[in-house]
């Protein structure tokens, strides 16, 4: 097998690995929610508290909506639902709590449920973005390409610094091989949410993909999540093509050491010649 063959290989597994990551991750805050400023203080270490204001106010749908929101970004997907369930029962007409319920039954693979709760929620209340976002991200998972497109569209034109519609967008276009115009996609996520490390390892992707291996690596060296395998892995991939392999053989051991089975981390290592054992320089 040559070089640029093995190479190929690899960057279509990182695609395949990024697209995966995608469908269960998002960019900037992970439950959607009532009152996003409130949501991005609060934290699992709040569930006790909120629950004293459920108990107080046990009419409360907001409150019941607000200890969900938590609730599903701690990871606690059946209390969340329960909480949404709540909320919902009291005050049918709650917008905001039928999306965050269809956020967490994406988050549990239930999407036909997650469907109907977003649809509900654009039913209540049609300029409502981050529905038609998470709508969006059923669509993707689903396979339904242009109907997500839409939907990310549409939320774009409501919320234009939404960076999540512009990621999920960019991924579209890059499934596509439309890579000039996830860039852009990427790019824009990044100028609006800094801090998140997928959009960054995806327009490294997009422009592995466009033949450039240069801005590729540029982009890579910015690690702004160091445990991300897939992240070090592209990386090295930008390297080896630009012909540097001791920067491509120590980013792939950095991917070895976060996940010593990741195959293309593995094959691109053997490819660069690296050797166990032997401390390579990653910058």
């Amino acid at each position: 097998m040559s070089g640029q063959g093995g190479s190929a290989k690899v960057f279509a597994a990182l695609l395949v690995a990024a697209l995966a990551l995608a469908a269960c991750k998002t960019v900037g805050t992970s439950v959607v929610g009532e009152d996003e400023d409130q949501l991005q203080a609060a934290s699992p270490a709040n569930i006790a508290s909120l629950s004293e204001v459920v108990q107080r106010n046990p009419n409360d749908a907001q409150a019941y909506n607000m200890r969900g929101s938590v609730l599903g970004r701690a990871g606690r997907g059946q209390e969340a639902l329960a909480d949404f369930n709540k909320a919902i029962a009291i005050d049918p007409n709650y917008a905001q709590a039928y999306a965050n319920r269809g956020q967490v039954q994406r988050q549990l693979n239930k999407l036909d449920l997650a469907l109907a709760d977003y649809n509900k929620a654009l039913q209540l209340d049609a300029s409502y973005a981050t529905a038609y976002l998470g709508r969006g991200m059923v669509y993707r998972q689903q396979d339904r390409a242009l109907e997500a497109f839409n939907d990310y569209n549409r939320a774009i034109q409501i919320s234009p610094n939404n960076a999540q519609a512009y990621y999920n967008r960019g991924l579209l276009y890059q499934a596509q091989n439309q890579h000039r115009f996830a860039i852009d996609d990427f790019s824009t996520a990044i100028g609006l949410t800094p801090q998140q490390a997928e959009p960054r390892i995806a327009r490294g992707l997009s422009q592995l993909a466009a033949g450039d291996a240069k801005a590729a690596a540029t982009d890579l060296d910015v690690q702004v999540e160091p445990q991300s395998v897939n992240a070090w892995t592209s990386r090295g991939l930008a390297y080896e093509r630009l012909g540097e392999k001791e920067k491509a053989a120590g980013s792939y051991a950095k991917a070895l050491n976060i996940a010593k089975d990741h195959d293309p981390a593995k094959k691109g290592f053997a490819r660069v010649g690296g050797r166990v054992g032997v401390a390579y320089q990653a910058f």
